[in-house]
This record gives C-alpha cells, sequence and structure tokens, in this order.
C-alpha cells in the first residue's frame, strides 16, 4: 500500500472530537469514585451514629469543604495534565490553598489551648487508622482517575498520576468524613492529609508505568 493511500485510509475514519471530551472522562472518574468510596465505607466503617446531629456543626461541613475543594484543584490539575505539553500553571496555587487555609485554622487552635493540650487535638483517637482509611476509601476513584487519563494524552506522567492520585485521596477523604469522629482542625490538618498524601504519592510513582504511551 502507497503512503498517500494510506493517509487517505486513515483519514476517511477520522471523526471530531468532543472539546469537552476530558471533561466528560473526569465526571465520570468523579462520580464512580464517590460511589465506590460510598460503598466501602458502608461496608467497611459504616456513618457515624451521631451524624444528623452532627451536621449542625460548622466543622463538620469544613471538613466536607476542604476535601471537595482539593478534588475540584485536583480535577483542574487533571484537566491541564491530561493535554499534550501542559505545564502545571495556576493549577499549583490552586493546590496549595486548601491546606494552607487548613494549617492556619489549626495553628490558631492549637494557640488557643494550653501546651498539654495540643498533642490530644493533632491525635484525637483514630491517627493509627485514618490516614489508611482514607486510602482504602480512595481506591475506587484511583482506578477511575487513571482510567480517565488512559482516554487522553497526558505527556508529564509523574504530575498526572499524581493528579489522579491526589483526586483520588480527596474524594476519599470528603466520603470518609461521613464516618470519622474526629472534628478537632490539627487532626484534620496532618492526617487528613497524610492519607490523601498516599495515593498521590503512588499516583506519581504509577503514573509513568501506567499512563505511558
Amino acid at each position: 500500500m502507497k503512503t498517500d493511500e494510506l493517509i487517505h485510509l486513515l483519514a476517511a475514519d477520522e471523526r471530531p472530537v468532543q472539546r469537552t471530551a476530558i471533561e466528560q472522562r473526569f465526571a465520570v472518574a468523579t462520580a464512580v469514585g464517590i460511589a465506590g468510596a460510598g460503598v466501602l465505607m458502608l461496608a467497611l466503617f459504616g456513618l457515624r451514629p451521631d451524624l444528623l446531629a452532627t451536621m449542625a456543626l460548622p466543622m463538620f461541613w469544613g471538613k466536607l469543604v476542604f476535601a471537595a475543594a482539593l478534588a475540584a484543584a485536583g480535577v483542574a490539575l487533571l484537566r491541564r495534565m491530561a493535554r499534550p505539553g501542559m505545564q502545571v500553571g495556576h493549577a499549583a496555587l490552586w493546590l496549595a490553598v486548601p491546606p494552607l487555609v487548613l494549617w492556619a485554622l489549626a495553628l490558631v487552635a492549637l494557640a488557643q489551648v494550653p501546651a498539654a493540650e495540643r498533642a490530644p487535638l493533632i491525635l484525637g483517637s483514630t491517627w493509627r487508622t485514618c490516614p489508611f482509611n482514607i486510602a482504602a476509601l480512595s481506591v475506587p476513584a484511583f482506578v477511575a482517575g487513571f482510567w480517565a487519563l488512559k482516554g487522553a494524552a497526558p505527556t508529564r506522567l509523574a504530575w498526572a498520576g499524581a493528579g489522579a492520585g491526589l483526586l483520588a485521596g480527596a474524594l476519599g477523604a470528603l466520603v470518609y468524613a461521613l464516618h470519622c469522629p474526629e472534628m478537632a482542625t490539627p487532626f484534620l490538618a496532618v492526617w487528613y492529609l497524610a492519607g490523601i498524601a498516599i495515593p498521590t504519592a503512588l499516583g506519581a510513582v504509577l503514573g509513568p508505568r501506567l499512563l505511558r504511551w
């Protein structure tokens, strides 16, 4: 077959690609991640028994807002990393905002109590399990995020994988908040971020291996 004939054959099967195809894939991955984390949370941990009463507390919604904001920043990063040659750009700034706000609130909370009471605020009662629980709940979103990236064209594979892991961890934390009994900002600033960091680091490691063309 001649080169011109091959080009004509390939071009004959060309179909226009939707401008929002990548965003649609990430929307599906996010929905699957939340649903999967919800099923796992109910199966492994269950809802906290006083959830309805807890919903009246501002800090409960603060946990959800933090996780949702970080997930939105993760999607913003993925939208850039899914396209070839794109730089991180302002997505890095949006990624930094939720943790910085949470750390600032944690420092204020610690400054308002005696030194002897600071360690309990940081450790809570579930510090040994919280990060691993969040990481476990992130698994469905982690798989879905890599599926979404496989249908795109990332070139910065470590960043893309880290973005998928970050989104997965944030969604895992979002769902885990429906079970977690901890409400202190110092606890969240350490152990929630540790739980989100686990799939983020794993994504950075696996990205170059699983996403290469």
